[in-house]
């Protein structure tokens, strides 16, 4: 038994093709185009914002007598004025780890724009129960030595299951995928896991603004509050809009341009 706290991993991220997008501002008229983009991610946001008005610079659409230089000013317009579906075209992969299956049940509810890969009780086989203890659990002499016992108990049972039936022993991969499966329906919820989390820049802001308000989980609370100051340093212009709020020790992230 081992208690743990959630962590977060920035594995993977929205990459430019600068061949492509040179041929395309060839094509489009704008050859050496630049943009002071602090990530290819938020470089290909602008690109994108900009084809749709032809306002890579005045002129090059008949309407357009002046633009926006930068791309700090540039996708603050996007989020002021809720052009959300540009922030589409970024994403970013995380995995989180030491989390709960409470924490992922929560997760898998935001569907649009994401994806997502989580460790699997029917291969990988409990032996050693590791969790995330709530503060108000922690918080509590009694409430601790209660959780901890039945974590203890679950795990013992765990072990027994797999002594009875001799998992060990088992030459067949097919006989220890049943028997894991079978074993897994008396772990607890909050057994600790692994996920990987795959979503765009304007899910992530959703995801963000909703699971950092103090209504929600403490855990899904604490995992967005790292996530949030991951992605803020990484793409400042992205998440510029935030401003933060410290609810019961943990981060509330808050912008006046929800949902965009």
């Amino acid at each position: 038994m081992k208690f743990v706290r959630p962590k977060i991993f920035l594995v993977g991220e929205t990459r430019a093709v600068d061949d492509g997008l040179e041929a395309y501002f060839d094509h489009v008229g704008v050859s050496g185009w630049t943009t002071d983009a602090p990530s290819d991610a938020e470089r290909l946001c602008e690109v994108f914002g900009r084809l749709c008005y032809r306002s890579f610079e005045p002129g090059l659409n008949p309407n357009v007598t002046r633009v926006r230089q930068g791309n700090g000013p540039y996708l603050r317009h996007i989020v002021e004025v809720g052009h959300g579906s540009v922030l589409e075209h970024a994403s970013v992969n995380f995995i989180f780890a030491d989390v709960s299956r409470v924490f992922t049940h929560e997760l898998v509810r935001h569907r649009a724009g994401v994806a997502i890969s989580q460790e699997s009780l029917r291969f990988v086989r409990l032996d050693t129960l590791t969790a995330f203890v709530p503060t108000l659990i922690q918080e509590s002499e009694e409430g601790m030595a209660i959780f901890a016992k039945t974590l203890e108990q679950l795990e013992a049972v765990q072990r027994s299951l797999a002594d009875a039936y001799r998992i060990e022993d088992a030459t067949s991969f097919d006989t220890k995928k049943k028997l894991t499966s079978a074993f897994r329906r008396i772990a607890p919820d909050g057994v600790a896991t692994t996920v990987g989390w795959s979503c765009n820049f304007r899910t992530l802001r959703h995801v963000i603004e909703r699971r950092t308000d103090p209504a929600a989980e403490e855990e899904i609370r604490l995992v967005f509050g790292m996530v949030y100051e991951t992605v803020r340093a990484r793409y400042p212009n992205v998440f510029a809009d935030y401003a933060v709020e410290m609810v019961d020790g943990l981060p509330w992230v808050k912008t006046d341009h929800g949902k965009i």
